[in-house]
């Protein structure tokens, strides 16, 4: 069910932080088994698709679909873990712990997952422009999991940001659990990942 009070969270992070995709859609097989209609009805403009659905048999049907609705929609797409599905649907790349995928380099937007600080410094440096740190809170992807917690997952957030290890600071976007009341618990956060509540 759709969380409105994170919708205007992301319509205010977005004006707060223009051209930097707000709110993203995370597609899971099991949990949103077509995520068609949730991508129809995300916000124009400050949304964002990272299309899992790694083992679905039609994944580049789907993934044709959502390429569609995103460019008529303006909402940014990413393929998880699959370079040449990505160059197919002319969307960006999703990386999993900041390790890209193969020897293929796309141009176009990155998104990676990260768990650990290592994450985070590799996603920089494979020329991730947002990075999902997770998981913040429990979440029914991953039931009975260790979680960062709010305040443990803002001090990784703001090290990340500023860290002169980096080249550039890396925006970092909250996955897990996320609801549009525990983001107001989240420093740093530029952008948040979901599944539920976005579908």
């Amino acid at each position: 069910m759709t969380d409105h009070a994170l919708i205007a969270w992301g319509r205010a992070a977005s004006v707060r932080r223009p051209g930097l995709p707000s709110l993203w859609l995370f597609t899971d097989t099991r949990r949103l088994p077509d995520p068609i209609p949730a991508a129809r009805l995300l916000p124009k403009r400050i949304a964002g698709i990272v299309f899992r659905h790694d083992d679905h048999p039609d994944r580049a049907a789907i993934g044709r679909t959502l390429a569609r609705i995103c460019r008529a929609r303006r909402i940014t797409l990413v393929v998880s873990g699959d370079v040449r599905l990505a160059a197919e649907l002319r969307a960006g790349v999703h990386i999993r712990g900041g390790r890209w995928p193969g020897s293929i380099r796309l141009a176009g937007f990155v998104t990676s997952s990260a768990h650990h600080p290592a994450d985070l410094i590799r996603a920089r440096r494979n020329g991730a422009n947002l990075a999902f740190l997770s998981p913040v809170f429990p979440t029914a992807s991953h039931p009975g999991e260790p979680t960062l917690g709010a305040a443990r997952w803002t001090r990784l957030a703001r090290s990340a940001s500023l860290a002169a290890s980096m080249v550039a600071s890396l925006p970092i976007g909250a996955l897990g659990g996320i609801d549009g009341h525990n983001i107001k618990r989240l420093g740093w956060c530029r952008a948040v990942g979901a599944i539920g509540a976005l579908s």
